[in-house]
């Protein structure tokens, strides 16, 4: 069966290697973190970026571990952390990527309107300063592929050059999403609407 470009491997499907990057990939700090999207459907098969990192077992185990290493152990707090993710999400019209982080983000205290305007790129007067720069450093990273010298200095004077790294990290890692998601045309899963089209 095809999801998108690319078989949906079910269990059966699985070799031993692939079989253990799916036992990590569901046994690992994902499957701590409180959801409101699944990361299989009801037969095990994964949704997302998921089903693609099993085709190649040894990059995708390297590709999973980055993954939950700039979820799970940055210096950006949660609700910072989502605010980038959904800035990329919004910047590459990723669909799947900016429904499972607005799930993500609401947990995180992001409130509806916020993730409109995310969504929208429209000004969000509720962020606190330090979102607020979080925000303009991933937009300028998805946009320019780049931090401008005085954008830089602010971020690297408020955030500290730790952080500044791991948002570097992090806005890349969520880039090779939103280029997997697309190139494969993952879907949404059934019954969810887009946001971009």
């Amino acid at each position: 069966m095809l999801h998108g470009r690319l078989r949906w491997l079910g269990m059966d499907d699985l070799d031993a290697a692939q079989r253990e990057l799916y036992e990590r990939i569901l046994g690992g700090p994902r499957s701590n973190t409180p959801r409101s999207t699944p990361m299989t459907d009801e037969a095990g098969r994964m949704h997302g970026p998921f089903n693609a990192m099993l085709f190649d077992p040894q990059l995708g185990e390297a590709a999973q571990q980055l993954g939950a290493a700039v979820r799970y152990r940055t210096q950006l707090d949660d609700r910072t952390r989502e605010i980038a993710i959904l800035e990329v999400a919004r910047h590459h019209r990723s669909e799947f990527e900016f429904y499972a982080h607005r799930a993500i983000g609401e947990v995180a205290g992001l409130s509806h309107e916020e993730i409109l305007a995310l969504r929208d790129g429209r000004d969000i007067e509720s962020l606190v300063p330090r979102e607020r720069l979080v925000r303009e450093v991933a937009s300028s990273l998805v946009a320019q592929h780049d931090l401008g010298d005085e954008l830089y200095r602010r971020a690297s004077e408020t955030l500290g050059d730790v952080v500044l790294v791991d948002l570097v990290v992090l806005v890349g890692f969520y880039e090779y999403t939103a280029l997997s998601l697309r190139v494969f045309r993952v879907p949404l899963p059934e019954g969810v609407k887009p946001e971009f089209s």
